[in-house]
C-alpha cells in the first residue's frame, strides 16, 4: 500500500531500531556472522565480533566503527570455554551489559559417512553443537542474573532435511533447533528469549565449493523456488527483527530464510 509520507511506518516505529543494544556475534569475522555483524550495525546497534583470528577481528571491528557504532576487538575461540568466559568478562566490563547474543561459529565438511573418521565428527559437532552450548552458558548467565535478553542461533535446512554427505553437520544443526528450544522453555520464563535462524543456501567460504557449478549446486537451485543462492546480507533483515522489541513475544522459533526451499514439492 501507500503510505502518506507523514504516516510512512520508521524502523522506530516497527520496533526494529536497534540503537543502544549491545550485540555480541560469534563467528562474527567471515561468512554470514560477518554479514550480519554489518546489518546489526546498520540497524544502530553496538556490534562486538569475535572470532579466533585477531587480523579478522580487527579489521571486522573497524568496519563497525566505520557504521558509527561502537565495538571492542575481542578474540575468541567456541572450543574453549575458558576463551568464551573471558570473552564475555571483557564486553561486560566495556559495556556494561549484552542484550543479544549471535552465534554463527560453524565448519562444515562433505564426506561419506563411512568414511569420516571420529575426529572429523568431533570436530564438527564440538564446534557447531558445543561452541553454542558454551557462548549461550557464558552469555546466558548474565542475561538471566540481569532479567532480560536474546539470543539467536544458527540452525540450517538440514536441521530439517537431509543433504548428500554431510552427516556430522546435519546432525550437529538439528541439535542447534533442539537446543534452541529447549533454551526457549527454560530460559523465555526468565526474560531471555531463545531463536534461531535456518539459512537456506548461501555460499560463503565453506561450502563455496561444493556448490558453484556442481550437480549438487543445481539441485539446490532446482529445488529452491526463488531458483537462486541466497546473498549473505539477506540474513541480516531476520536477526535484526529477532534482536529488536519487535519479536518480544518471539520465543522457540526457527526462522527459515531459504528462499522457499524447505516448502517445495513439484516446481513443474
Amino acid at each position: 500500500m501507500e503510505w502518506p509520507l507523514a504516516m510512512s511506518p520508521s524502523l522506530h516505529d516497527a520496533g526494529l531500531d536497534l540503537s543502544g543494544k549491545v550485540i555480541v556475534v560469534t563467528g562474527g569475522t567471515s561468512g554470514i556472522g560477518r554479514a550480519l555483524v554489518r546489518g546489526l550495525a546498520a540497524a544502530g546497534a553496538d556490534v562486538v565480533p569475535t572470532s579466533r583470528r585477531r587480523e579478522l577481528v580487527d579489521e571486522v571491528a573497524a568496519e563497525v566503527e566505520q557504521a558509527g557504532r561502537r565495538t571492542l576487538r575481542v578474540v575468541s575461540d567456541v572450543m574453549d570455554a575458558r576463551s568464551i568466559d573471558a570473552a564475555a568478562a571483557l564486553v561486560l566490563e566495556r559495556f556494561e551489559r549484552v542484550d543479544v547474543l549471535v552465534n554463527c561459529a560453524g565448519i562444515n565438511k562433505r564426506q561419506p559417512t563411512l568414511e569420516m573418521d571420529e575426529a572429523d565428527w568431533r570436530l564438527i559437532l564440538e564446534t557447531n553443537l558445543m561452541g553454542t552450548v558454551r557462548a549461550c552458558r557464558s552469555f546466558g548467565r548474565h542475561m538471566l542474573e540481569r532479567g532480560r535478553g536474546r539470543i539467536i542461533n544458527i540452525a540450517s535446512i538440514t536441521s530439517f532435511v537431509a543433504l548428500h554427505e554431510v552427516a556430522a553437520y546435519g546432525a550437529s544443526k538439528a541439535a542447534v533447533a533442539s537446543l534452541t528450544r529447549s533454551l526457549a522453555i527454560e530460559w523465555g520464563p526468565r526474560g531471555v528469549n531463545v531463536n534461531a535462524i535456518a539459512p537456506g543456501v548461501f555460499p560463503t567460504e565453506i561450502n563455496r565449493n561444493l556448490i558453484h557449478g556442481t550437480p549438487r549446486g543445481h539441485e539446490l537451485l532446482m529445488r529452491t523456488p526463488l531458483k537462486r543462492f541466497g546473498r549473505a546480507e539477506e540474513l541480516a533483515g531476520a536477526a535484526v527483527f529477532l534482536a529488536s522489541d519487535a519479536a518480544s513475544f518471539v520465543n522457540g522459533e526457527v526462522l527459515t530464510v531459504d528462499g522457499g526451499f524447505l516448502a517445495s514439492g513439484v516446481n513443474q
